[in-house]
């Protein structure tokens, strides 16, 4: 019975350290390919939420607008906040202080908190462009979304 137990004992082998090394590194190989891509698309969810409070921003001056005779004139930040308070969330882009008030259009921007990178909505006359800097990098690749 003794004899069984020693001859089991040494039948049995764990791994050896050729295998660990090769198991380790892997392991190593496939981490340095899939964390890169992550860090990547945190920036690119950072710049959707800014494009998405720029959009937020467009509905809120236009609801200005229709309460205030069609007139952009008087739409600042604090009274499109007023309207729509997630605006006043910055956790992951802040909204910039409404520009060009007239009686015919407006600027809107919002700033990604994550990329830094700038969303842009300029409403002339009725003719709307969507433009973001810089240029080539996360949820900009052209210059407009």
């Amino acid at each position: 019975m003794l004899n069984r137990l020693r001859q089991r004992s040494s039948d049995e082998g764990g791994f050896t350290l050729i295998e660990l090394l090769v198991v380790i590194l892997i392991i190593g190989i496939l981490a340095a390919i899939a964390i890169p891509s992550f860090l990547n698309q945190k920036s690119k969810a950072q710049d959707a939420a800014a494009k998405q409070q720029v959009t937020t921003m467009q509905t809120a001056i236009e609801t200005f607008a229709t309460d205030n005779n069609g007139t952009y004139v008087g739409a600042t930040l604090g009274e499109l906040q007023k309207i729509e308070p997630t605006l006043k969330d910055v956790s992951t882009a802040v909204a910039k202080e409404t520009a060009g008030l007239s009686s015919t259009g407006y600027t809107v921007e919002s700033e990604s908190v994550g990329s830094k990178d700038k969303f842009k909505l300029v409403n002339n006359a009725g003719t709307v462009t969507r433009t973001c800097e810089p240029v080539g990098t996360g949820g900009c690749p052209k210059g407009t979304w």
